[in-house]
Order: structure tokens, then sequence, then C-alpha cells
């Protein structure tokens, strides 16, 4: 079994983000769907910072001190891209206007609950940001993150242990091990890295998985 790099992981993703959607990429992991988005789909990347039309990251030695992301990432602007009011970001965060979100993750639960602003640590720093706006306003909000803590504990548990971002709110969960969709009847596996069984799977998981049965 090979687990998926994060490049691999973003690169999955960033498959299933559909031709004229409008699209929030979350600090950290998530940025890096944005080097990976299929060239034959307009597909149109929001910050909360207040910018639309999000492009790649940009070549060493072209950064533009000026134009950044949410986690102060230098990025690049596309034809028609827009800058605008940080109040009118949130508006459009708010006001249902994102079709999807990719949020990275320290527990997703198994009725799609999102804990990623604080682990309860006493040393921990809790950071926010957008991020309940977010789970809340998208209509779609995928999950991008290890299937295991460092110490080989799963990251999607029955209950989150961790502050609640948002309540039912993950619609999938693209890890290193697999892609899991959160659904009425549970979580569903639709895809997993090969070489990886869905016993084994089922085991490091820890919550109860179903398989999706194969097309056709």
């Amino acid at each position: 079994m090979k687990r998926m790099t994060r490049n691999d992981m973003a690169a999955r993703l960033a498959q299933d983000i559909p031709d004229g959607a409008i699209v929030n990429l979350g600090i950290g992991l998530p940025t890096l769907v944005a080097n990976y988005l299929p060239a034959d789909r307009e597909i149109l990347l929001h910050s909360e910072n207040g910018v639309l039309g999000m492009g790649p990251a940009p070549a060493a030695g072209e950064e533009d001190p000026d134009l950044i992301n949410a986690g102060k990432q230098p990025v690049t602007l596309l034809p028609g891209g827009a800058y605008f009011h940080h109040a009118d970001s949130f508006a459009m965060m708010r006001g249902g206007h994102l079709d999807i979100c990719v949020l990275g993750a320290f527990q997703v639960s198994a009725g799609g609950d999102l804990a990623n602003w604080h682990t309860g640590a006493p040393d921990a720093i809790p950071a926010v940001g957008g991020a309940m706006d977010l789970a809340i306003g998208a209509r779609d909000v995928f999950v991008m993150m290890e299937h295991q803590t460092r110490s080989g504990e799963s990251k999607i548990v029955a209950q989150c242990s961790y502050p609640l971002t948002g309540i039912g709110c993950v619609s999938r969960i693209y890890t290193d091990l697999a892609v899991i969709d959160v659904t009425p009847e549970g979580l569903v596996v639709r895809e997993m890295v090969e070489g990886l069984g869905f016993e084994e799977l089922q085991r490091i998981t820890g919550v109860p998985l179903r398989l999706q049965p194969a097309a056709g």
C-alpha cells in the first residue's frame, strides 16, 4: 500500500470540481488544489480576504506582495479576476454563493461534523478564521486531510472530541488513503489507494464504512 502525497491528494480532489464552480480553498493543505485544476474547466477560486479569480501559485521571483490569499501566500490573478472588501467576501460566503469549499480538518465525524480550528491543547493557538462561515455557507464542503494522526489514530471518528466548526456540513472526505462520501446512510467509500483492501481501511478507520457498489 502506497499512501498518496499531499500533491496527489490535491490533484485527485481537483478532478471532482466541475466546470463553472465557484470554490474557496481553505488555508494550508487545500491551497495546493489550485495547482491542479483541469485546464479545460472554468473554475473561479475565491479567497476570504477578498479575491475572486485566483490562478495557480506564481513562479519563484514573480510574486506580487500585494496579491495574497487568506493564508498570506502569494497567488496569481486570472483575466477577469477581482479584489473587493473583506465584508463583501464574507457576504459571498454567508449568502450561499460558493459551490464548494475545501477545508483541512483535525477530525470529521461519521455524521459529517467538522472540527478544524482548535485541538483543545493548552498550548494550541485557536484560529477559526472564516471556517465556520464557509462550513455553513458553501453548498458542498470537501475535507482534505491525512487519514490518521502522527500517532496512528483515525481522524475520521464516531464523534468529534475537538471543538466543532460545523455540524453535519461535510459532503466528502479526501485522505491519503481513500475518498469517502458522507451520506444520510453513513460513510461510503468511493475509492481506495492501490494495494489497500476494504477490510484494512475499515480497521484503520474504526467507524462503520460501506463500499460503493461497482458501476454497471
